[in-house]
């Protein structure tokens, strides 16, 4: 099939759901414009600081929402069971639940004063709903942290000429952070410097590639952690908000160049569309495929950045749905990206799962079919650029989820210094990371990051139906999510127990341990919501 009439299409339902769906959600939310955010009326110059303007905060959370996510999870998917399941899944999941979810996350958060929704989880359920919540939140952090640490260092490893160019984007965001916020520069002027000196870094890298010698993924996980400790502890606007907006300048020019290239070469998708309901190592498409995708479609991480950075740095209301709703799609255009140059450039199954497993992984495959499709105008950088987009977003996440971290340390172990806060999750998650491989650690996350998802999409409509608004768009997505992220844990949890990894499966356990637990006292919630209500209408 060709690829061009993919894009087409799946661009098409993209607009679809920016323009129709999310306006529906709007209305049930009932956006005000001129109700003042939480970086205003709790500004505190470190966390509740208003962005400069709507397009750098829509940087700093789609960077932060998407890291390698969108890349890892369609290409090992596609490694699997082929790219029609995971496309399907891309474009139907990102407009009718990850949009939904990522939307409402920001608005409900921005209303109670930029909580998390672990604090709204209180507010909508019962207070041991948000003590599991964050619990929950807390250990989904560490993996996620301990996976992108594994990931970015093993790139560092595989392509050493872009090491230069991924720690560099850090002082020139610095620099273009001194630009805006101190000496009040031209925002356009500022953007062109900054995204000049990041081609410049690109072209340093990839004459002068940095190789690291013995222990070289301890050194590179090391560097990425103590970068991860420093840049969450600092004040959003110097670091955070110029390095994910310069981010996703790369991420736009990223997927223009890809998406040219796919017009330009019309690549015939010579991979197989689909290669079973059991794909290779036994793995059913149902209910693994939408746990492996993860943030491609739908992700509960994203809720715990609209919650937990977003809405207490957005300037109003009417924001909202561009950075929510549309930062989501964006992230399925990029997924989409991915599935597609993947299928173009590899035509055996085999061949890929070896490249995937046993050689440079998800993110240099995918290096490799960006590669080809965008040789045609990138020449020989295609394959650099690709790796260099990624690893700038897990350096965005990996402050992200560090900075929610040391909150919910800080909230569940009543820590008041936020250093040793972030040394503890710091420490936790670097100590994961280098006791196992991202391919070990990343199905448990997948389960777990879905199953956030599921149980964000029941405090929403915990939250809707105490309001008496309607619950239709949250509440079949909630179904979905939490009957299929339960089923994917119980079946890792049923594999761990045969593999014999105990660590896994404690982890595993446990989780699905505090899901049962939030879902009961939910049940307890709505039931007393009915009471309530049922006992007015009777006074009537």
């Amino acid at each position: 099939m060709n690829s061009v009439i993919i894009v087409i299409a799946a661009c098409a339902f993209f607009f679809f759901g920016y323009v129709v769906y999310s306006k529906k959600i709007g209305k049930l939310l009932k956006i005000d414009p001129n109700r003042k955010t939480p970086a205003y009326t709790k500004y505190d110059g470190v966390d509740y600081v208003p962005a400069k303007h709507w397009s750098i905060l829509f940087g700093h959370h789609f960077a932060s929402i998407a890291g390698a996510a969108p890349i890892i999870g369609p290409v090992l998917a596609v490694s699997i069971w082929g790219w029609m399941p995971a496309l399907i899944w891309v474009v139907l999941g990102s407009v009718f639940i990850g949009g939904v979810h990522d939307y409402c996350s920001l608005v409900i958060s921005i209303r109670h004063n930029g909580a998390s929704i672990a604090d709204i989880a209180k507010d909508a359920i019962s207070k041991k709903a948000k003590i599991i919540f964050l619990i929950f939140l807390w250990l989904t952090l560490i993996l996620i942290i301990s996976v992108f640490v594994n990931v970015c260092a093993k790139t560092f490893i595989v392509k050493p000429e872009i090491v230069i160019p991924s720690l560099g984007l850090i002082p020139v965001a610095i620099f273009v952070g001194f630009l805006l916020y101190t000496l009040k520069l031209n925002l356009p002027v500022v953007t062109v410097l900054g995204l000049a000196l990041m081609a410049v870094l690109m072209v340093l890298g990839k004459f002068y590639p940095i190789v690291a010698g013995d222990h070289a993924l301890q050194m590179w996980s090391a560097v990425l952690l103590i970068y991860a400790f420093i840049a969450s502890v600092t004040p959003v606007n110097i670091l955070l908000q110029p390095r994910d907006y310069l981010t996703s300048y790369l991420l736009i020019f990223g997927v223009l160049f890809g998406y040219a290239g796919i017009f330009i070469t019309r690549p015939e998708l010579n991979f197989p569309a689909f290669t079973g309901w059991t794909g290779s190592g036994g793995l059913k498409l149902w209910p693994i495929l939408f746990v492996t995708v993860a943030c491609g479609a739908v992700s509960g991480f994203h809720s715990a950045v609209a919650s937990g950075t977003t809405s207490k740095q957005i300037n109003s209301e009417r924001h909202a749905r561009r950075i929510g709703y549309g930062a989501m799609l964006a992230e399925g255009v990029l997924a989409v990206m991915a599935i597609l140059v993947i299928a173009a450039a590899f035509s055996n199954q085999n061949v890929l799962r070896e490249v995937v497993e046993n050689g440079a992984g998800p993110v240099g495959a995918f290096g490799i079919g960006y590669n080809e499709v965008t040789k045609g105008i990138l020449g020989t950088f295609g394959g650099i650029f690709a790796v260099l987009i990624l690893n700038g977003f897990i350096l965005t996440t990996l402050d992200t989820a560090t900075r929610i971290g040391r909150y919910l340390t800080q909230e569940l172990f009543k820590i008041k210094n936020r250093f040793a806060a972030t040394i503890i999750v710091v420490s936790l998650a670097g100590w994961l990371g280098l006791s196992g491989e991202w391919n070990e650690i990343w199905p448990i996350f997948g389960a777990a990051n879905q199953l956030i998802a599921a149980l964000t999409l029941i405090v929403i409509t915990s939250w809707l139906l105490s309001r008496r608004k309607a619950v239709f768009y949250t509440l079949i997505p909630t179904v979905f999510m939490l009957v299929t992220a339960t089923a994917a844990l119980i079946f890792k949890i049923s594999e761990y127990s045969k593999s014999g990894n105990i660590f896994l499966l404690v982890i595993a356990v446990v989780l699905l341990c505090l899901a049962i637990f939030v879902l009961f006292e939910t049940a307890l919630a709505i039931r007393k919501i009915f009471r309530t209500k049922r006992k007015r209408f009777g006074g009537k």
